[in-house]
């Protein structure tokens, strides 16, 4: 069943929307939720919650990319619960990623103003960037992959994950600041 489908029957407030995306987009949303929580309790509980969070944002929200808008729906959960599970531990792999990513990010609460010009300049960064490249960067702050998996995936060693990485959240960086982003 195409995306478009599947928005319809959550408007029309049917329950085989539910069911729909979970068959669809299930294996999807779980995957983004192990790769932070690394619990299967916890990742099942963040893909179900994922179904009632579309179900109650549609309407009024109609997601013109449904995979998109699942995935960003069971990532905050997963972080809102890795949040939760994890307050004040430090040295995990999801907590290396998160500060890798956040030290390229202003710290401060940015107005929605500030928020629409950084999601612009992360969008543009994104495009300016080789495929492969953007691939690798998407999969560490995005997916939370570890770097052996993105080096599994990719076919590159880890070490060169590692040196791509380490350049382009640099050259992020350096994008914002000519954006007019204070870091």
């Amino acid at each position: 069943m195409d995306d478009k489908t599947i928005v319809a029957l959550y408007w029309e407030r049917s329950e085989a929307a539910i069911e729909q995306s979970a068959q669809k987009y299930g294996k999807y949303c779980y995957r983004i939720a192990d790769n932070i929580l690394h619990n299967h309790e916890d990742d099942e509980e963040c893909v179900n919650d994922t179904w009632v969070r579309a179900w109650n944002a549609m309407p009024p929200e109609r997601p013109t990319v449904l995979q998109a808008f699942l995935g960003k729906i069971t990532r905050n959960l997963a972080l809102d619960r890795y949040g939760f599970d994890h307050a004040n531990k430090r040295g995990s792999e999801t907590q290396q990623i998160a500060d890798e990513y956040w030290q390229c990010i202003p710290d401060d609460s940015p107005s929605l103003a500030d928020q629409t010009a950084l999601h612009a300049a992360i969008n543009g960064f994104l495009a300016t960037l080789p495929d492969r490249t953007r691939i690798v960067f998407l999969q560490r702050y995005w997916y939370m992959c570890t770097v052996e998996q993105i080096a599994g995936e990719t076919g590159l060693s880890p070490a060169n994950v590692k040196v791509m990485l380490h350049r382009t959240r640099r050259s992020f960086k350096e994008y914002l600041e000519k954006e007019g982003i204070d870091i």
